[in-house]
C-alpha cells in the first residue's frame, strides 16, 4: 500500500476536511481489501452535483424562494395532499426537481466509485434514498440498485386506481420560475385517466405504491444472502447520509453488524460512527476523489 507520507496533501482551508491521513488511509485499505462494495447514499451525493440541499428551511428556501414567501417548509410540500389540493403547486415543486435531475449531470465521485465497484468479485450493490437517478445516469446497473424512497423518473396514480407504476422518460413539464407552478395539462393516470403523481415515497404517504422498490429489495436481499454464504468481505461506503430520514445511515449499520463489515462514512456534517469504523468529515466528492486517486497509486504500482 502507498505509505502514508506519500499520500496527497490534505485540503482543510474549507474547514469541511476533519480527518488525518491515518484515517484516510485506513478506509483505502478496508477498501481495496474488501471482495464485494456496498454503496449507500442520502441527500448529500447530490450536492456535489450543483443539486439543492434540502437540509433545514434555509437551504430548502434558498433554492425555492417563492415557497419562503408561502411560508411551505419541505416536508410540507413533499406531500401527497397537494396533487389533490392543488396540483399545479405539487407539479410545480415535483417538475422543477424532474427538468432539474435531468440536466444536472452526476458529480466525478459517481463514475470513480464505479469504477471502484466494478474490480470487486463479490460485485456491488447501491442502496440510496435519493430520487434523482444519478446512480443510473452515472452507468451503474439498475439490477443492483434499491430506490428506497422511489424515484421521480416513475409515475404513477395519485388515486392510486391500480398498482401500475410506469416510466415517465416521456413526461415534460413546463413550471413558471416566479412562482413555481406548473402549467398547461398536468399528468394523468394511464389507467383511468384521473391525476398522476411522481412514484416517491412522500411525507403523510399512504398512496404510495412500493412494489417498484420492493422488487429491487429482493434483488438486495439476495445479494446480502450471498455475500453472507461465500463469507466475503464486505465494506460499506455510506455518502451525504443524514439523521433526520436516518434510513440509509440505519441500513448501513444493520448490514454491517449483519455481516461484519466496515463501514467508512463520509460526511460533512452527521459523520459519528459506531466504535470500530471510520469516519472521514468531508463532503462526497472529495471524500470518494482522495480515496480514488490512492487506490489509482496502488493499482498501477
Amino acid at each position: 500500500m502507498t505509505e502514508v507520507n506519500n499520500l496527497p496533501p490534505m485540503h482543510n482551508n474549507t474547514n469541511q476536511t476533519m480527518f488525518t491521513d491515518s484515517t484516510l488511509l485506513q478506509a483505502v485499505k478496508s477498501i481495496h481489501y474488501a471482495e464485494a462494495i456496498l454503496i449507500t447514499a442520502g441527500a448529500g451525493m447530490g450536492v456535489d452535483s450543483g443539486l439543492p440541499d434540502f437540509r433545514g428551511n434555509k437551504g430548502f428556501w434558498r433554492a425555492y424562494p417563492p415557497f419562503a414567501r408561502m411560508g411551505l417548509s419541505f416536508t410540507q410540500l413533499a406531500n401527497p395532499e397537494w396533487f389533490d389540493r392543488d396540483p399545479g403547486l405539487a407539479w410545480g415543486f415535483y417538475g422543477h426537481r424532474l427538468n432539474l435531475y435531468r440536466r444536472t449531470q452526476p458529480h466525478a465521485g459517481f463514475y470513480q466509485l464505479l469504477e471502484i465497484v466494478k474490480q470487486k468479485k463479490g460485485n456491488y450493490f447501491v442502496f440510496t434514498s435519493n430520487v434523482d437517478g444519478h446512480f443510473l445516469k452515472a452507468g451503474f446497473d439498475p439490477a443492483k440498485l434499491v430506490e428506497c424512497h422511489g424515484s421521480i423518473h416513475h409515475l404513477q396514480c395519485a388515486r392510486p386506481c391500480q398498482k401500475t407504476i410506469w416510466s415517465a422518460d416521456n413526461l415534460n413539464i413546463t413550471v413558471r420560475e416566479k412562482d413555481f407552478r406548473a402549467t398547461g395539462n398536468m399528468p394523468t393516470c394511464i389507467n383511468c385517466g384521473q391525476m398522476a403523481r411522481p412514484n416517491i415515497l412522500m411525507f403523510g404517504d399512504w398512496s404510495w405504491l412500493a412494489g417498484r422498490t420492493q422488487e429491487q429489495e429482493y434483488r438486495f436481499s439476495n445479494w446480502i444472502d450471498s455475500i453472507l454464504e461465500n463469507n466475503l468481505r464486505l465494506v460499506i461506503i455510506e455518502i451525504g447520509a443524514g439523521q433526520a430520514v436516518a434510513t440509509v445511515r440505519m441500513t448501513s449499520e444493520q448490514i454491517a453488524g449483519m455481516c461484519n463489515a466496515m463501514l467508512v462514512r463520509i460526511n460533512p456534517r452527521d459523520d459519528q460512527v459506531p466504535t470500530g469504523h471510520i469516519s472521514l468529515h468531508c463532503r462526497a466528492a472529495e471524500g470518494i476523489d482522495r480515496i480514488y486517486r490512492i487506490l489509482n497509486k496502488v493499482y498501477q504500482s
